[in-house]
């Protein structure tokens, strides 16, 4: 999927990923992502890890501005982390434990 979907102020013609800036927010985006996905899904299993993405991709299309430094991408993933926190209930918890 393109990332300018997530993104308005992403467009074909300043997502250069060439430029120096550009892949080192690449690249940070892409570590953090991933990090929380990997996490979730060990944590929580897999179809939480998808939903968890997902609310990552959202969090961060609703920012004000595109992070650049850890601890804005930081900010983004904890706001992830929080809606799945609702979702995740002691007792979900126990079921999923109880079916395996």
């Amino acid at each position: 999927m393109d990332a300018s979907a997530f993104n308005p102020r992403l467009t074909k013609s300043n997502r250069d990923f060439t430029t120096p800036g550009c892949r080192d927010f690449a690249t940070m985006a892409e570590r953090e992502l991933s990090a929380f996905f990997r996490a979730v899904t060990k944590s929580f299993g897999p179809e939480q890890a998808e939903m968890s993405a997902e609310d990552w991709l959202i969090e961060l299309s609703e920012s004000d501005r595109l992070p650049s430094s850890i601890r804005e991408w930081r900010a983004i993933t904890a706001k992830a982390s929080s809606r799945l926190a609702s979702r995740v209930t002691p007792s979900s918890l126990l079921t999923e434990v109880q079916s395996v």
